[in-house]
């Protein structure tokens, strides 16, 4: 059995709508890279690799809120994401279905960053 780290205790006292899509949006995310980690930063899970990568904003409840801390240069590439200030760049998943959607997308950007800060 894996120990539990503090995004675990993150999640198992979260109260959102929108759980089931941040949990799998964290499967996804901590999926896509076994260079990246994970810790609560900022107010939510964060996900890191030499710097901040994406951090989930839970205090939106509308819809799933990821901040990519330097999503700016990816998003001619990925149309979905919507600019932010100072280089952010924001994913927004309302559904399920918009999780869905967009696996292969999150996991093409966690292989950026990573390429881009130097990982294999």
């Amino acid at each position: 059995m894996s120990e539990r780290n503090d995004v675990d205790v993150f999640f198992e006292a979260l109260d959102h709508p929108l759980k089931a899509e941040m949990e799998m949006t964290r499967e996804i995310i901590m999926g896509a890279s076994p260079l990246l980690t994970e810790t609560v930063k900022w107010g939510g899970p964060s996900f890191e690799f030499r710097e901040t990568l994406v951090t989930f904003n839970p205090r939106v409840k509308d819809y799933v809120a990821l901040i990519f801390h330097d999503g700016a240069p990816f998003m001619e590439r990925f149309p979905f994401l919507e600019a932010g200030p100072k280089g952010r760049a924001y994913a927004k998943f309302r559904s399920m279905a918009d999780v869905e959607r967009h696996r292969s997308d999150l996991g093409a950007i966690v292989h950026a960053f990573v390429d881009t800060m130097g990982g294999a």
